[in-house]
């Protein structure tokens, strides 16, 4: 077991918790982002085991050659891992965990046969680039295997982690009709700032739970860009690392908007930065939002995928790479002189992922209208139950809402969501959530 370092509850934590306590279980596949808090969670799941056994197949190279040249039977696999590494592997007793899986093929695949032939027994696997190793194996476990999708904290877990829980329940218990106290509201917008600027990767939450300190949060946000940077060498080898690197940083300056692949500070062509930029959402570095017809459902069922809108994973990375000042944010009442780059949009998208489902890979969708002179977009179009609902980010409080009306009109909506600044309300047809509890009161489903 490696040192203990304090843990913050996350959200899937009650899943593996359910998962732990199956009778039958498929070996669990945690997949996400580099650095994003898998390998944190699975140890603190091992906590409630009296064996744990947790292998690293970037830095085992021993492990790597004997998955590679061995039956890949679990009994017998179970056998070579007790007489290496001395840890009893007992169903009910013990977890395995096999970390950075991505780096051995024949883990991923002996995965479906822990299943098959060993049911009792508690297997997790996680890797940073696992989408990749994935490609490879277009069938490894279908039925076998569970899923389950990570993301950086939510703001609801970071509030937790900062002993917030108090203001948690308030956000978590209002609505329109109950909407919560003016004093509740200005400290919820605080720390929404607050979340903005050190985002939700576990390193920068720790360091701003331990520390208290902005600046040493916006070093360890650089320490973790320098670090994400260097990973792009390691996407794919046929594609250099500098052409992956322009694709990341064209999409930080077009978060926002509609993405072109080739804008002005662009040195590279079309079709290389397309598949950057395929390499960067595969690596879960990049989120799409894809324009939608929305003419009924499902609504990935009349997408342009010709029309997309890209986020970065963080809001804390995104406005570092920005260079936003901290007071800029900490000291204004309004987001519209801060809200550079469509940080409020960013933050409302993310904010639905990590509330979703996280057994699966959900993905974003808008719509918009270019007919000349009556262009109109939406930024966020979701199911609900089988209603279609438009959603509008506002980084103020207040804003106009014409092409919402206009969506609601013309795809016969029943209500309407604007997230903004402002308190729960209820105007006519339009939902009115406060930004900091939009992933309380969207979970996206289809």
């Amino acid at each position: 077991m490696k040192n203990e370092v304090k843990y913050f509850n996350r959200l899937v934590d009650n899943v593996l918790e359910k998962w732990k306590n199956e009778n039958s279980h498929k070996p669990i596949l945690l997949r996400g982002a580099r650095q994003i808090g898998k390998s944190a969670t699975v140890r603190n799941l091992a906590k409630k085991f009296d064996y744990f056994l947790e292998i690293n197949f970037e830095e085992d190279k021993g492990a790597r050659d004997m998955f590679e040249n061995s039956n890949l039977m679990p009994q017998l696999l179970c056998e070579k891992l007790y007489s290496i590494y001395d840890v009893p592997i007992i169903a009910g007793k013990t977890l395995v965990f096999f970390d950075e899986i991505q780096a051995c093929i024949p883990a991923i695949s002996s995965l479906r046969f822990f299943y098959e032939k060993m049911p009792d027994l508690h297997v997790i696997a996680a890797g940073s680039l696992l989408e990749f190793a994935l490609e490879e194996l277009p069938s490894f476990g279908v039925g076998r295997i569970r899923s389950l999708f990570m993301y950086p904290f939510s703001f609801a877990e970071f509030l937790e982690a900062n002993g917030n829980v108090g203001l948690l329940t308030a956000i978590n218990r209002a609505n329109a009709e109950n909407p919560v106290d003016e004093a509740t509201h200005i400290r919820a917008l605080y720390f929404l700032k607050l979340f903005m600027l050190t985002g939700g990767m576990p390193a920068v939450v720790a360091k701003y739970v331990n520390e208290k300190d902005l600046r040493q949060c916006q070093q360890a946000l650089d320490d973790l860009i320098i670090s994400l940077r260097d990973d792009f060498a390691r996407y794919k080898k046929r594609i250099p690392a500098m052409q992956i690197s322009a694709a990341f940083d064209s999409v930080v300056r077009q978060v926002g908007g509609k993405f072109v692949y080739i804008d002005k500070e662009q040195v590279f062509s079309a079709f290389q930065i397309k598949n950057s930029v395929e390499l960067l959402i595969m690596a879960g570095l990049v989120i799409p939002i894809t324009h939608t017809s929305a003419n009924g459902l499902p609504l990935g069922a009349e997408i342009n995928p010709k029309f997309r809108k890209l986020l970065l994973l963080d809001t804390g990375v995104f406005q570092r790479l920005l260079g936003m000042q901290l007071s800029d944010i900490l000291l204004n009442e309004d987001f519209d002189a801060i809200n550079k780059g469509g940080i409020a949009e960013m933050f409302a998208g993310l904010e639905m992922l990590k509330a979703s489902s996280c057994y699966e890979q959900y993905r974003l969708f808008y719509w918009q209208r270019e007919e000349k002179n009556a262009r109109a977009e939406v930024d966020f179009v979701v199911q609900q139950d089988m209603d279609i609902v438009p959603i509008e980010v506002k980084s103020g409080k207040q804003g106009k809402m014409q092409s919402m009306y206009l969506f609601m009109k013309e795809k016969n909506s029943k209500i309407g969501i604007r997230t903004s600044l402002e308190n729960f309300a209820m105007y006519d047809k339009i939902n009115v959530i406060p930004l900091y509890a939009i992933g309380k009161g969207i979970q996206i489903k289809y």
